[in-house]
């Protein structure tokens, strides 16, 4: 059986990427060889260095270069507060809101007994031992609100509740600026029950 050539593993490399088919990995390959050869050099140069440089934070467990993480060092945070979320792009997401100063602890996926994934998967013994550290006193589970990530949120909640540690829930309900006849029922039903005091 003759090797893929460089085009054809190329192809199928980016394939790798969430949402990329056969026919989108193909113009992309032909693009970056036929109009973007520098591009093509930097991206490759790039996935190299983020391969041989970027880990999981010891502390944590989002990406870094570090051994621990900036945030984590970040001595203006609050560490009795901490956040489970599923990934990285979600903690950048939080931050983004500037509205939360605790530390986070990240899973890398969530529970899915289904895919074969379970609490060994998403880091729950290493989220145990960080959630009881002595200085943790409210974990904030921010998963997403999937039917996973709602179990694995059970899951957690339920594991560290039986520790003596204080577990919230993000809050659900409606977006900003939205308009109640155009959000689905589910999530004005989840508001109306999620209702605090003003």
């Amino acid at each position: 059986m003759k090797s893929p050539s460089s085009l054809e593993f190329l192809t199928e490399a980016l394939r790798r990427l969430p949402g990329v088919g056969p026919k989108s990995a193909q113009r992309m390959a032909y693009h970056l060889m036929q109009h973007d050869r520098d591009g093509a050099a930097m991206l490759g140069r790039a996935l190299t260095q983020a391969v041989e440089h970027i880990h999981h934070c010891a502390r944590c467990n989002t990406f870094t270069e570090n051994e621990i993480c900036e945030t984590c060092l970040d001595s203006a945070r609050d560490a009795s507060l901490l956040c489970v979320v599923e990934t990285p792009a979600d903690q950048m997401m939080i931050e983004q809101t500037l509205t939360y100063k605790g530390l986070y602890f990240v899973l890398m996926g969530r529970l899915s007994p289904l895919d074969g994934i379970g609490p060994k998967d998403i880091h729950l013994e290493k989220l145990i031992a960080r959630a009881t550290d002595g200085y943790v006193t409210e974990v904030v589970l921010a998963t997403n609100f999937t039917n996973e990530g709602e179990a694995t949120a059970h899951y957690i909640s339920e594991t560290l509740k039986a520790r003596g540690l204080k577990v919230s829930r993000l809050a659900r309900g409606v977006p900003v600026g939205g308009e109640l006849e155009y959000v689905d029922a589910g999530t004005i039903a989840r508001a109306m029950l999620d209702r605090r005091s003003t």
